[in-house]
């Protein structure tokens, strides 16, 4: 099997957090390479075990002390949150040390799992979350990734690329594992990832019950990328409650698997609209899942603007993530319909982003960026497009290429 590990922004941070902090924990979906950037990174006595292993965790589970007696400091746990019982044993096995770095863990979701480690872990572990590798990772530039923000003068490490080769790249997703594979392996890729996260994860975070309800509701939620988020219209497709759509949206958000960015609010007003848009954090499971059989098809296709914007958010949040830095993001729209599509908060002062599927931007796609200023203090903005050179919109927002960011 080839060898799936990138150069990952994150690998650096991991290193220098680990001297800081007696426990660290490293989550986000299955398959986006945790264990892989951890063991690359550990150092050779670092005992690994995997929680996937049955007899393991048959035995962290029912002693938890021999467990961690026999897979002593230092060590990697894979998959952690199958046995939350190790928890409060690791508390009390790391407070009897100062040595930091001692027990490093993975997880792929974090309902039981988070409430552990607030529970007891609290001011002992640092919490990373990790996605499928970056455009910057992909390409080999990963030291070079930073927290974006618009800038009159954006960095330019990455090859621009055109719209059928971008949508090659959107369409394929940023699982290590599916990188590079053709169409058909592609797809037994995701439809086996499906399968898996039903199996390991679904299930054992609620009764789903109804199993082809559930895969129905997963397409049904792919297909509105980018969309504000509407139980109630999901919910009539699927045939299921908007109370039931509810927790399964949680359930997707825990797993990493979307992102709901807020609305912007600073007062709370009608004018103003309350409900978040949904992300996908990979646009190749979302496509696949949607439908979209090929890329040249979602190119041409109804949902191309929305694949679009959806991975310039999950880029936009991997340069963030990856950095080991929780962004401030907002989308903002009014009742007269002008909207602003990304929004980061940053030092008091708002960087508004457009994002439009096109090669020929103009001043109109960033009007309202002047509505906002009303509201906050707004810093440089920029509309993010597939134009094959940066050149300015107006004095504080220039229009760059979504391989610029």
């Amino acid at each position: 099997m080839r060898d799936n590990y990138f150069n990952r922004t994150l690998a650096n941070r991991i290193v220098r957090i680990s001297k800081r902090f007696k426990t660290l924990l490293l989550t986000g979906p299955r398959q986006v390479g945790k264990t892989t950037l951890l063991k690359h990174v550990a150092e050779k006595e670092r005992k690994y075990v995997s929680l996937d292993n049955v007899p393991d965790l048959l035995f962290a589970k029912q002693d938890p002390k021999g467990f961690l007696a026999t897979y002593s400091p230092p060590v990697l746990i894979d998959e952690i949150q199958y046995a939350p019982e190790l928890f409060s044993h690791i508390k009390i096995m790391v407070d009897a040390s100062d040595k930091r770095g001692s027990v490093w863990m993975t997880g792929s979701q974090q309902y039981d799992m988070m409430k552990g480690v607030t529970e007891s872990l609290a001011g002992r572990v640092a919490i990373l979350d990790l996605l499928s590798p970056s455009l910057y990772e992909r390409s080999g530039a990963g030291e070079k990734q930073m927290p974006f923000l618009p800038s009159a003068s954006p960095p330019r490490h990455l090859r621009a690329r055109n719209m059928t080769d971008t949508f090659k790249v959107i369409w394929q997703g940023a699982f290590p594992e599916v990188l590079g594979m053709d169409a058909f392996d592609r797809r037994l890729f995701y439809d086996s990832y499906v399968r898996t996260y039903l199996e390991r994860d679904v299930r054992k975070l609620v009764n789903v019950g109804n199993e082809i309800a559930f895969v129905t509701f997963l397409k049904v939620v792919a297909a509105r990328t980018g969309q504000e988020l509407n139980y109630d219209d999901i919910a009539r497709n699927v045939g299921i409650a908007p109370s039931t759509v509810k927790s399964w949206i949680s359930i997707l958000g825990a797993s990493g698997l979307i992102f709901l960015l807020q609305p912007y609010f600073k007062n709370i007003t009608k004018r103003l609209t309350k409900t978040p848009k949904l992300f996908w954090t990979d646009t190749g499971l979302a496509a696949h899942l949607a439908g979209w059989t090929t890329s040249e098809a979602l190119e041409n296709g109804i949902s191309a603007g929305a694949f679009f914007e959806t991975f310039v958010v999950s880029e936009v949040l991997k340069s963030y993530w990856h950095n080991a830095e929780i962004p401030d993001l907002y989308f903002y729209r009014d009742e007269k319909g002008h909207e602003i599509d990304l929004l980061i908060s940053r030092n008091g002062k708002y960087f508004p982003v457009e994002i439009k599927k096109h090669a020929t931007p103009s001043n109109n796609d960033i009007s309202a960026f002047k509505l906002f200023e009303k509201h906050e203090a707004l810093g440089e903005g920029v509309e993010i497009c597939l134009t094959s050179t940066p050149h300015p919109l107006s004095k504080s927002a220039p229009a760059i290429s979504l391989w610029d960011i």
